[in-house]
């Protein structure tokens, strides 16, 4: 057998025993060969006691080094736990504020009136119609409401034209009649405000008036409507027609 550091190589079985660790710091650690039996051929070799100083660990107590590594070690699972635990709940804080949003969007768009379809644009009413215009019931309103008629039908005249000839051939009273002139003994007295007898009143009636001749309007109008075929206007005319 060769010797290793002037200490023999153990293959056989051997015994260990450690004395423990010193309450002061200081563990003694002993190692006993057990002698081999005479058929191995071995030498027992007494094996120095090896002690250790707890300062190898940089403390000087192992057991507190120990305890300190497992409380750092459970300390260090805790934070990593309670990091965990706090990220968590921040992720279903931030869930729930968003799912809350999105609930509260939701019923205020079901709050929300439907808008009511903008009214269509009111058809531009038709003017109105004229009012009727009204004409007093004397010579003045006679003669204006007969030259409106006129300017409609295309009759020619004037107010003053109109007058003159009214004043005198019956001043100006509507049923007057001539009882005593050639047409009067030949049975078709001349009649009303411009003495028309009943066949030229009817021959030159205009359309729209009444058809009594002794209606102003009417009488005017037909008298009017004569003189501008035959004189080219009431205007012309200063006497008997």
């Amino acid at each position: 057998m060769r010797s290793i550091s002037g200490y023999s190589r153990l293959t056989k079985v051997h015994k260990f025993s450690a004395a423990g660790i010193a309450a002061a710091g200081v563990a003694a650690l002993a190692l006993a060969v057990v002698p081999a039996s005479a058929e191995d051929g071995e030498q027992a070799i007494a094996v120095k006691p090896v002690a250790w100083n707890a300062k190898t660990f940089g403390t000087d107590d192992l057991g507190a080094e120990l305890s300190r590594q497992s409380d750092d070690a459970a300390r260090q699972a805790r934070h990593e736990a309670e990091a965990k635990k706090k990220a968590a709940a921040e992720a279903k804080a931030k869930a729930d504020k968003e799912r809350a949003a999105k609930e509260a969007a939701s019923r205020s768009a079901e709050r929300k009136p439907v808008e009511a379809a903008p009214a269509a644009p009111k058809a531009s009413a038709a003017p109105a119609a004229p009012a009727p215009k009204v004409y007093a019931n004397n010579l003045d309103g006679w003669i204006r409401e007969a030259l409106d008629i006129m300017a409609a039908k295309g009759i020619p005249g004037t107010y003053d034209g109109i007058y003159r000839n009214v004043m005198r051939e019956s001043t100006g009273n509507p049923n007057a009649i001539n009882n005593w002139d050639s047409n009067a003994a030949a049975g078709i007295p001349s009649k009303g405000l411009l003495q028309v007898i009943d066949p030229t009143f009817q021959a030159y009636h205009v359309e729209g008036t009444s058809w009594n001749i002794y209606d102003p309007v009417a009488n005017i109008t037909a008298a009017c409507n004569y003189a501008w075929k035959t004189y080219g206007s009431m205007d012309n005319v200063n006497s008997a027609y």
